[in-house]
């Protein structure tokens, strides 16, 4: 597959010149001109000697007679650091204070664990505090401090102290409770508003099953603890599995009855290690189902744009229940969150894998203003919203747990930061672009630069042979003395990426340097593949077919009976006790094509024109090759006819040699052609491997 686009800027000069010139660089990725809580103007400077000059030149010539427009001390509503492109404002901070928990939770930790960063790459407290006072002073008026376990920092009163910066009106912790109880007097002192407390079943012993550990007592005393001292309400975040705690919904629901909790069901969400399956996941409208068996007269009532529970109230009741609904009903739209892992990585989406690193910037250096431009460059390239769950439960993510760091031990991929180190690389280099898929590299010495909108066929350039090393690793990267053009600078992305794969990367770079466009066509029917049999919830549903015109279909499959000596000598004589087991198979294939529709649920029930079952024998392996090939006049193809009657066959010729041999092996049951539909098919390989 060819690589996604990169473009190359190539700078030379001096250290001056390249100061001047990064201001550009970030304000081209944002048209963030004012920091609402500094309004003070941004200039724009442009060195005349970049030989990048043609590629910036006029685009920002336009934007600056735009700014001229402005009025002096025009001061915007909302830091433009934080809006994106969709006029989203991010109010709202999480903050990962550490990777480590005193749980072992199976949804959020994989049962081998997590390699612990070292302490020296997370975010110290001054740090934390730093980056806090910028956010607050641009905006944000919402913090949350979240782990791992946040509540086992040191120094984590300390850090909620910050409730005391002018314009943050909340801080609140996200718990698993085990240490609430003995902290919260103190924390209730230091600044804390708000407490959320996991807790995924009211039963002892399946609470140990989840989070591998001992600890609902202690649990549930920090939930009567936090009522006691008067937080109201106090928020049960409540993951829930199927097979696992489903069966629980109403008696959690029943815990609002008396006490002034606000229970929070959320939708199982996939992250790496955590086995995440469509079939695992309970869909908000299905719990809203049971609880309304239980109290019809459950009501919704009015939230926030910016809340992600959908909130519910049984009348009488002094507490509410709320649904978190990411993977069925997202609310993306109304999104104004942003988080900073435990390493200082900030992440703009949750479900993303693209990150930058704040820590690397702050320890570099960096001043308030290069700060902002690079959250600004991150906050700026947000999109509208993740894909759908199924595309996500195949996204590459963090483990739930390391949101709040980041393992380098995961699939080898590391972090670089952002900050080039200026006095040692007085040039702009490139990074190589990646193949879909796989991430960007991006370390101390480069900056990335690329079109807001690539194409994958657009070629990969490398203006630099310098050998790039970073967290134990290093590449030579190639140089390409061929024409090379130069892509506007308007869009270039400060964010950080994870390593490509070498191999990936040197395939790409062939193809583009040949003009392979051989992958514009896999990408583009691979962008449009979907799940024709689920709907936008997540549900099974019937395709419609009605609007179809009837064409002629027809499809063929094939699969593979391996017998063994005895059994197949046998067979191929007609001297089983059964009888004449070809015979049987081709009658039991056959039948089975026209009973599809009533074995495969959503299979449309379709007239046959004609069914053929057909048989080959391979004496040298001992083996029946079955055919069987289905044919009709209507809307919606044959395959799944075809397919089942080759299963049933192979199923019939093992029931009628059983009694000679179990060690049978049925194998390679596949498509071999199918045509008459938008897509016409035809089996790549052999369609017997292992004749």
């Amino acid at each position: 597959m060819a690589a996604h686009a990169s473009v190359c800027c190539s700078l030379s000069g001096t250290y001056s010149t390249f100061t001047r010139f990064r201001k550009v660089f970030v304000q081209c990725v944002n048209q963030r001109l004012f920091s609402y809580a500094t309004h003070k103007r941004n200039e724009v400077e442009l060195a005349a000697s970049t030989s990048a000059a043609p590629n910036f030149v006029a685009p920002l010539k336009s934007r600056s007679r735009r700014q001229e427009r402005l009025p002096e001390e025009s001061a915007l509503p909302f830091s433009e650091f934080l809006t994106d492109s969709f006029r989203r404002r991010h109010s709202y901070l999480r903050i990962s204070l550490t990777e480590k928990c005193n749980l072992r939770c199976q949804y959020c930790m994989p049962e081998e664990g997590v390699r612990l960063t070292p302490r020296s790459q997370l975010l110290s407290t001054a740090e934390i505090m730093t980056l806090a006072r910028l956010f607050v002073k641009e905006g944000v008026n919402k913090v949350r401090l979240t782990g791992g376990e946040p509540l086992i920092r040191p120094d984590v009163l300390d850090i909620i102290k910050l409730r005391k910066l002018e314009g943050l009106k909340t801080i609140a912790v996200t718990t698993n409770g085990m240490n609430l109880a003995r902290f919260l007097p103190k924390l209730k002192e230091a600044g804390l508003d708000l407490i959320n407390i996991s807790l995924d079943s009211l039963i002892p012993d399946k609470f140990e099953f989840i989070a591998r550990r001992k600890g609902f007592v202690k649990v549930m005393e920090g939930i009567d603890k936090a009522i006691e001292m008067g937080y109201s309400p106090v928020k049960i975040n409540c993951v829930v599995i199927r097979g696992l705690n489903e069966d629980e919904l109403i008696d959690f629901v029943a815990l609002t009855e008396k006490k002034p909790l606000e229970v929070r069901f959320i939708e199982y969400m996939p992250f790496d290690g955590n086995m995440w399956n469509f079939k695992k996941m309970v869909s908000y409208r299905e719990m809203l189902d049971r609880i309304r068996q239980q109290w019809p007269n459950v009501e919704r009532l009015q939230s926030q744009l910016t809340d992600t529970a959908k909130i519910f109230k049984v009348p009488g009741f002094q507490g509410q229940v709320g649904f978190i609904t990411s993977m069925s009903d997202h609310f993306c739209s109304s999104c104004n969150r942003l988080r900073i892992t435990a390493d200082g990585n900030l992440k703009v989406c949750l479900f993303g894998n693209s990150e930058v690193s704040l820590r690397d910037v702050l320890r570099s250096g960096a001043s308030d203003e290069d700060l902002l431009h690079i959250i600004g460059a991150a906050v700026g390239r947000k999109k509208k919203q993740h894909a759908g769950m199924f595309s996500i439960s195949q996204m590459k993510n963090r483990p739930m747990i390391l949101i709040g760091t980041h393992s380098s031990s995961q699939d080898s991929q590391r972090t670089f930061s952002i900050v080039p180190q200026l006095p040692n690389n007085p040039f702009l280099s490139v990074t190589l672009a990646c193949p879909p898929g796989s991430m960007r590299v991006l370390n101390r010495e480069r900056f990335l630069c690329l079109p807001d909108c690539t194409d994958s066929t657009q070629t990969a350039h490398v203006c630099s042979s310098k050998t790039s090393m970073g967290g134990g690793a290093h590449s030579e990267k190639p140089t390409v003395k061929d024409n090379m053009s130069l892509y506007p600078s308007e869009f270039c992305s400060l964010l950080t990426f994870n390593i490509c794969d070498t191999n990936k990367l040197s395939q790409s770079m062939s193809e583009a340097k040949s003009g392979t466009n051989g992958s514009k066509t896999q990408q583009h029917e691979t962008t449009k593949a979907q799940l024709t049999h689920i709907d936008v919830h997540g549900r099974a549903t019937m395709v419609d077919v009605g609007e179809k015109v009837p064409t002629c279909r027809a499809a063929t499959a094939s699969g593979i009976v391996f017998l063994g000596p005895t059994a197949f000598r046998l067979l191929r004589d007609n001297q089983l006790a059964k009888g004449d087991a070809l015979t049987v198979a081709q009658i039991a294939g056959i039948m089975a094509s026209k009973e599809t529709s009533a074995l495969i649920p959503l299979c449309h029930p379709l007239p046959l024109d004609h069914t053929s079952v057909t048989f080959d024998l391979d004496e040298l392996q001992n083996a029946v090759v079955i055919t069987a090939a289905c044919r009709t006049m209507g809307r919606t193809g044959v395959e799944m006819e075809a397919l089942t009657a080759v299963s049933v066959a192979a199923l019939t010729v093992y029931d009628m040699c059983k009694s000679v041999s179990h060690d049978i092996l049925i194998t390679d049951i596949k498509l071999v052609s199918k045509t008459g539909g938008k897509r016409d098919y035809n089996c790549q390989v052999s369609p017997h491997p292992h004749k």
